[in-house]
């Protein structure tokens, strides 16, 4: 692996090494650089990788969500429960649809929607919705079964925003399920950002069961456009006098989106799924260590909380701290660990409320995700570090707070 100097730890990092890199030159200097042979190796490891049936690669994470959304009949009426604890993403894309966002609260512990939140968020709205979108939040699954027999009742589908979770596992009864694979849901999007589990620059992802489903977004992903002779219906114009469809020839039957991803990227990303296993591995090894160190130490935090059945590949190692008791702030904390190397973030600001959500709902109370958000701080956490590097973060976070 790539080494990169260590004179700053940040939040997240891509991990590249030398074979990612052949990969790409291998795109570039090759004929296809989109819509070629490394698009469809990519979704074929990611397939594999997450036992679906179906995969589109599609250029972000917000694109993934998009594309989803649109393909499950989410548009002008439609309610969508999304848990306030979340990129705005998850509910800007069911927004701009014309969908209705009702914010579910969260567990204040884990940042993750329950079925108990997600009864009231359905309770808010008068019982039924469309779609239901649990968020996996740094990486732990959402108790699925049940969000799923709540949506069901409800009459709502749906899709998991697994931006954080590529590499996730989680038992139901004995039987072990990965995320992606859609064993609870009609679809799950993935985020392939550089902090992430694997990175393609930038890319998404969605997964489903549905062969028609998977389909609609296609078409969707390119401009709406067909160049399927059997999905043809203006016969005339597509076909010559011998029956033939032209070669050249499609068709749009809706409007759709440039949301493909390069063979640039795909071959970035298609390299990466070589190594998911080793960097989810990773992941919850140092997880679990952070976990050991501070609990060594006399630290006044509390260290990511664990929801049962799951065995997360760790996207974000999210601590809590009290910053009123101890009389400091989060932005002095943040300042006092940059200044010590150490980068952090805040994931994230609850989007409900956010001015343009602030500004469009009923005064609703989320006392969860207040909570959650009020506390919240995400330390480096990344493939590439080691044992030196987590001391490093423990012994600063405890300087720092202990002052």
């Amino acid at each position: 692996m790539l080494r990169v100097k260590r004179d700053f730890l940040p939040y997240g990092r891509q991990c590249i090494d030398e074979d990612d890199i052949d990969a790409v030159v291998e795109v570039l200097r090759g004929a296809m650089l989109t819509t070629g042979p490394a698009v469809d190796l990519f979704e074929a490891r990611l397939s594999e990788a997450c036992s679906a049936p179906y995969t589109l690669s599609c250029s972000s994470g917000t694109a993934a969500l998009h594309l989803a959304m649109r393909a499950l009949g989410i548009g002008l009426g439609s309610k969508v429960i999304v848990p306030s604890i979340t990129f705005v993403a998850t509910a800007n894309v069911a927004k701009l649809e014309g969908a209705t966002v009702f914010f579910a609260d969260v567990d204040a512990g884990s940042g993750l929607m329950t079925p108990a939140t997600l009864l009231e968020a359905l309770d808010r709205c008068g019982g039924k919705a469309d779609l239901v979108v649990p968020v996996h939040y740094a990486g732990q699954c959402e108790d699925m079964a049940e969000i799923q027999h709540i949506a069901q009742v409800a009459g709502a589908k749906v899709l998991e925003d697994a931006c954080h979770a590529l590499g996730t596992t989680y038992m139901i009864e004995g039987e072990t399920y990965q995320i992606g694979a859609c064993a609870h849901s009609d679809a799950a999007a993935f985020s392939f950002h550089p902090v992430k589990t694997i990175a393609m620059g930038e890319g998404g992802a969605v997964t489903c069961k549905d062969a028609d489903l998977s389909r609609a977004m296609e078409l969707d992903r390119s401009h709406g456009l067909s160049r399927d002779a059997d999905e043809f219906t203006n016969h005339d114009a597509a076909r010559a006098t011998d029956g033939e469809a032209h070669a050249w020839y499609y068709e749009m039957a809706q409007p759709g989106f440039n949301y493909r991803a390069s063979d640039i990227h795909c071959a970035l990303g298609a390299s990466q799924l070589l190594k998911l296993e080793s960097f989810s591995e990773a992941r919850r090894n140092l997880a679990h260590e952070y976990d050991h160190l501070f609990s060594q130490r006399n630290i006044p935090i509390a260290t990511p909380s664990r929801t049962e059945g799951c065995d997360p590949a760790w996207h974000l190692y999210v601590v809590r701290i009290d910053f009123e008791a101890l009389g400091t702030t989060r932005d002095a904390v943040m300042a006092a660990l940059k200044e010590r190397g150490i980068g952090t973030q805040v994931h994230y600001v609850p989007v409900h409320s956010q001015p343009y959500y602030a500004a469009r709902r009923t005064h609703v109370e989320l006392p969860g995700a207040d909570a959650f958000y009020a506390q919240c701080l995400s330390l480096p956490l990344f493939p590439a570090m080691d044992s030196e590097d987590l001391v490093h973060v423990v012994d600063a976070v405890a300087d720092v707070l202990t002052k």
